[in-house]
């Protein structure tokens, strides 16, 4: 649904800021300087990626709901989901056949110029604007203030960035975490890996900490009994979640558990490697939409199952980072650094 928060006297000056998934795209057009350090929207609208053969169709969309035209769009920031070239000009979409070039995006556009950031980047500098309301806190810890920050997500995809603090700003390392090797935990989980390795080879985090690896620990779960119109949902995961609260003893239920417990050990893997003091920021559709059962759920049990190190994992914040327009919100942030 399309919003329009502060309609401007002028949209002279705007910034373009976007968010694109696997599954989604958050498009935003933002008034070139930020408002008490906040970007200040005028124009919001998001589309369901599917329905685009290309980002410049879902685009050249956008611009015309927004009524903008030559000239208006000063610059902006797409955070991608997938990676990036080294000079933030193109990049491929990694659970989407679609590739991005800021030059040609430019040209059809006529928007001056556009930098390309991994979306997980997005998430990261979106952490600096993100509303204290807007931070659920999964384990309180003993957060430095000058500690190195974690910003995960389970979505579509898994992603993972860093943030690292310098002398008087953070640097942000995007990674691809998401794509590292699954380790299970314990016999249940090594069954999983087994299955997962035989039906699709190489078994990566991504393949279980995913809405897709949901519905794949609930397929390896329930085996026949598998519930068909669940698997054959527009979207699985989501269905497989409604099932869960409904009947949290089921397949279902288990599913979810099992895919927490999963999270968790990943997440305070991640911790651990990096000793993010400053504290853990969970992002993506998931754990946000899923809180009620994210919060009853072994997540920060195994989180802090580090053996000799449980202590060091205890002391790590964990929040959830309710607000679902982070990435764009981060992009938007971006735009306004580089103007």
């Amino acid at each position: 649904m399309t919003k329009i928060l502060f309609p401007p006297t002028s949209k002279a000056g705007l910034l373009l800021a976007g968010d694109i998934g696997g599954t989604k795209a958050l498009l935003g057009l933002c008034q070139a300087q930020a408002v008490a350090g906040q970007p200040r929207f005028v124009f919001k609208e998001k589309y369901a990626c599917a329905g685009y053969a290309t980002f410049s169709d879902l685009l050249a969309e956008f611009l015309v709901a927004s009524g903008t035209k030559d000239g208006d769009i000063s610059g902006g920031c797409l955070a991608i989901a997938g990676p990036v070239s080294g000079d933030g000009r193109t990049a491929r979409l990694t659970n989407l056949p679609w590739s991005i070039d800021t030059e040609l995006i430019c040209r059809e556009s006529g928007i001056s110029h556009l930098a390309l950031v991994n979306d997980f980047y997005a998430a990261a500098a979106g952490i600096s604007v993100v509303a204290a309301d807007d931070l659920l806190v999964l384990q309180a810890g003993q957060p430095d203030p000058r500690g190195v920050r974690l910003v995960i997500g389970a979505g579509t995809g898994l992603g993972m960035a860093v943030l690292v603090p310098q002398e008087n700003f953070w640097r942000i390392l995007p990674g691809e975490a998401g794509h590292t090797g699954f380790a299970p935990a314990n016999a249940q989980q090594a069954a999983l890996w087994a299955h997962l390795l035989k039906v699709g080879g190489r078994v990566s985090n991504e393949r279980v900490i995913s809405g897709n690896g949901l519905a794949s620990i609930y397929r390896f779960l329930a085996g026949n009994d598998a519930d068909s119109v669940v698997l054959g949902a527009a979207d699985p995961a989501a269905a497989i979640a409604a099932l869960a609260a409904g009947k949290p003893d089921g397949n279902a239920g288990r599913a979810m558990e099992l895919f927490f417990s999963v999270y968790g050990a990943f997440a305070g893997d991640m911790a651990l490697a990096l000793m993010a003091t400053g504290g853990v920021f969970l992002s993506g559709g998931i754990a946000v939409k899923n809180l009620p059962q994210l919060q009853s759920s072994p997540f920060i049990r195994e989180f802090n199952a580090k053996a000799e190190h449980a202590a060091l994992a205890m002391r790590m914040p964990v929040k959830v980072v309710t607000d679902l327009e982070l990435g764009l919100k981060g992009a938007a942030h971006h735009a306004l650094m580089m103007n």
